[in-house]
């Protein structure tokens, strides 16, 4: 759930530490991505739900998400070969992201927010991108958007 509703690639969920949650202002932060930056995002309600029942059940770990034994994640393949199997669609968790971007795509949310969202670094010669300041607040309503769109074609009710 957190995958598809944050747009997080599977390293940077792995990898995310209490430390960059702030519950109080609902934003997550991922350090030093793939494309070498920090990425902070603004957590929707549904995440912020994750996030808070995560906290209850936090252990001496710093991961959010840890194994068992308090370090990060490993292969999740068997995981999601038994959700493929259960549902009977084969996907990747990188799908989840895909899903979050076409999710994005389909309300009409701006293309620079919605590289913002996932942290896509923009063509050099995209003028226009430097002069924006996209912080994690203006990309609260578009997380919240997307978050609203998913849970309903999943089904599911708001916390």
């Amino acid at each position: 759930m957190f995958l598809i509703l944050s747009g997080f690639r599977e390293t940077e969920a792995k990898l995310l530490e209490w430390q960059h949650v702030s519950l109080a202002n609902k934003t997550f932060k991922a350090l030093d991505t793939k494309n070498r930056s920090d990425h902070t995002l603004p957590m929707s309600d549904y995440l912020s739900s994750i996030f808070e029942r995560r906290f209850k059940a936090k252990t001496d770990s710093p991961l959010v998400f840890p194994n068992k034994d308090g370090g990060p994640l490993k292969d999740m393949r068997a995981w999601y070969n038994h959700v493929s199997a259960a549902s009977g669609v084969e996907f990747t968790l990188h799908d989840l992201r895909r899903t979050f971007a076409t999710v994005a795509e389909s309300l009409d949310i701006s293309h620079y927010a919605l590289k913002r969202l996932v942290n896509h670094k923009t063509d050099r010669s995209d003028v226009t991108d430097g002069y924006l300041q996209i912080g994690a607040e203006r990309l609260r309503k578009p997380m919240q958007a997307i978050t609203d769109r998913l849970l309903d074609l999943a089904k599911i009710t708001k916390p």
